[in-house]
């Protein structure tokens, strides 16, 4: 992860958003899900310092009352320490769904009484996880797979998409900047012509 903020920061980035753990990684063993927990722990404090100095935001998206409490504590001490940076915005999906955001919307949309034909995009899009977190304009899918693994649903619907066959941990610089470069080269219409 590190080297990716890095080199996303050196190329401009300012928004970059990563997928760290799924609703559908609950169904793992107990003991891989134990040692994710903990490696998200241990990352957390590891990379707080350095992340508050390179002028990193953390935020993270997805439910968080399924985690540990330690590591729900950590996660809002790294969001608290952070939170007044502005060089990078690091968005991390972590017990995240895009079907379950999205039912997650729909219900804080009823509980907040909003009428059903005053619903449209933008007070679908304010009820989302994260609703000031910008769409991407980029989805770089690592590992070789073809599909978006419940990834932002809402939020790619005039993504670009990218495809690599590295694994995430063998992602590196020059993979971001060969899918940058591949980016470059696309005309963005939005649905238009």
């Amino acid at each position: 992860m590190r080297k990716i903020v890095e080199a996303s920061i050196d190329v401009g980035i300012h928004d970059l958003s990563i997928f760290a753990f799924s609703t559908e990684n609950w169904s793992r063993p107990q003991d891989e899900v134990n040692a994710l927990m903990e490696i998200f722990a241990e990352t957390i404090e590891r990379e707080l310092p350095d992340l508050v100095e390179e002028g990193v935001r953390v935020r993270f998206i997805g439910r968080r009352d399924r985690t540990p409490e330690s590591l729900q504590q950590r996660m809002a001490a790294m969001e608290d320490r952070t939170g007044l940076n502005t060089r990078i915005n690091l968005w991390v999906a972590i017990d995240y769904g895009g079907r379950a955001e999205l039912v997650e919307a729909t219900r804080r949309i009823v509980d907040s009484g909003v009428e059903a034909s005053d619903i449209d995009e933008n007070v679908f899009a304010a009820h989302l996880y994260a609703p000031d977190m910008p769409d991407p304009d980029l989805l770089i899918r690592t590992s070789g797979e073809l599909r978006v693994s419940n990834f932002l649903l809402w939020q790619l619907a005039y993504t670009e998409l990218v495809f690599v066959d590295a694994f995430w941990p063998d992602f590196d610089a020059r993979d971001l900047r060969g899918a940058l470069a591949e980016y470059a080269k696309r005309r963005r219409r939005f649905g238009g012509r």
